[in-house]
């Protein structure tokens, strides 16, 4: 099944005035002023991908009604051809943990990638290692030690017994009263 993107370079159809053509697909996609000058950029934009024959079309068609000529594009779907699976090494009895970590790193090979055009040609040499997958449970993280306690010496501390004042501090001794001997009363 062959799928098509709708890609939108500012074009319209001729005879159409812009503002009005701006002002439809507003209402079609329903945007913002900001949204439909990027439209109308002249940079290409991807409006809608992986679409069927039929809702290309439509897309194509109805866009073409509000005065945009539309790109529809057919999707080159890339073909991976996979390297074989490695010749199985023997390999010793061992904790499942560690073998589950040790098999991908055996399986490093490298997968070749078919270009679907001359972008892509550019990173067809690339050597990059597959990966493999762990077997599910596996331990993805490498065991790390536990880590100690530091070794710190308390021997110049003492506990205080129960009850003892531990050097808190004092509140400030109250202060004298003001001295009143000065006022009067008068009737």
């Amino acid at each position: 099944m062959s799928l098509y993107e709708i890609a939108f370079a500012g074009q319209v159809v001729p005879g159409a005035p812009l503002e009005q053509v701006k002002e439809n697909l507003a209402r079609l996609f329903q945007a913002d002023a900001q949204r439909i000058a990027l439209l109308f950029s002249g940079r290409r934009i991807v409006i809608k991908s992986g679409l069927d024959a039929a809702g290309a079309e439509k897309y194509r068609a109805t866009m073409e009604r509000a005065g945009a000529v539309a790109i529809v594009q057919s999707l080159q779907v890339e073909e991976v051809e996979l390297a074989p699976p490695p010749a199985p090494a023997p390999v010793a009895p061992a904790p499942v943990a560690a073998a589950a970590v040790a098999a991908p790193l055996q399986a490093a090979s490298s997968a070749r990638v078919i270009p679907r055009d001359e972008y892509m040609a550019a990173f067809s040499d690339v050597q990059a290692p597959d990966f493999g997958i762990a077997p599910v449970g596996a331990d993805l993280q490498d065991a790390k030690a536990e880590a100690q306690a530091p070794q710190v010496d308390l021997s110049q501390f003492s506990l205080a017994p129960v009850g003892s004042d531990m050097g808190q501090a004092k509140g400030a001794p109250a202060a004298p009263p003001p001295d009143t001997s000065h006022l009067k009363l008068q009737e």
